[in-house]
């Protein structure tokens, strides 16, 4: 069954507060919803969660149909920032909008166009799908942030995930920009690597802000 954008979204809110934050459930307050919402009641009579007084529990069903949500928003946020350029409040909100539009096979094939990124913008992870453990498999590991490589594995840099300006323009210093080639040498107690002929280090904060493609031909 196709469920409207509304429960989508109260899904998504859902799988994020058990499944990320550990909570056991949601409270209506916190979603933002109401008891009788139709929303939430075709959620409910799909077994995908279960409303119980002021609380919103996530069954095991919804736990498989709400991470698909969220994939697919994350994976529609990457899109609005890699490939679009759009950044801030109005590439969140574009993201919110085309998550509705993906089913799972455009969703795979933009994953795939994206190289299959281990988070969104934010950070935060996204859900692996099918393509994603193909691509592992095959040894194809797309982009993950440098503090996934491992010591003295070689990669192209992809894209850099700070909105801080400052960060930004150190990076950009160090010459850690999108195409150059870089060597991870140390991982502690700092992050110390290699572009072009120069050695850097940046602590794993800033580490975690620097996305590697990892499958280039060295």
């Amino acid at each position: 069954m196709e469920n409207s954008e509304r429960a989508e979204d109260i899904l998504e809110a859902v799988w994020i507060a058990v499944v990320e934050e550990g909570d056991n459930s949601a409270s209506l307050e916190a979603l933002d919803v109401e008891a009788r919402e139709p929303a939430l009641m075709d959620l409910e009579r799909q077994a995908l969660i279960e409303v119980k007084g002021e609380r919103v529990y996530l069954r095991s069903e919804g736990r498989i149909a709400g991470e698909k949500v969220v994939r697919r928003h994350r994976l529609a946020e990457r899109l609005m920032m890699d490939i679009l350029d759009l950044k801030g409040s109005n590439a969140n909100a574009k993201a919110c909008e085309f998550e509705h539009l993906l089913n799972e096979g455009v969703d795979t094939r933009i994953c795939t166009l994206l190289n299959h990124p281990t988070t969104c913008p934010h950070g935060r992870p996204i859900p692996l799908g099918e393509c994603c453990r193909a691509a592992r498999h095959a040894a194809e590991v797309g982009v993950v942030p440098l503090t996934e490589m491992k010591v003295g594995q070689k990669g192209e840099i992809a894209y850099l995930t700070t909105s801080d300006a400052k960060k930004m323009q150190k990076l950009m210093s160090l010459g850690v920009l999108p195409g150059n080639d870089i060597c991870l040498n140390r991982r502690f107690p700092s992050y110390i690597f290699h572009v072009g002929n120069s050695e850097f280090a940046v602590d794993e904060q800033l580490a975690r802000e620097i996305f590697i493609r990892t499958d280039v031909a060295e």
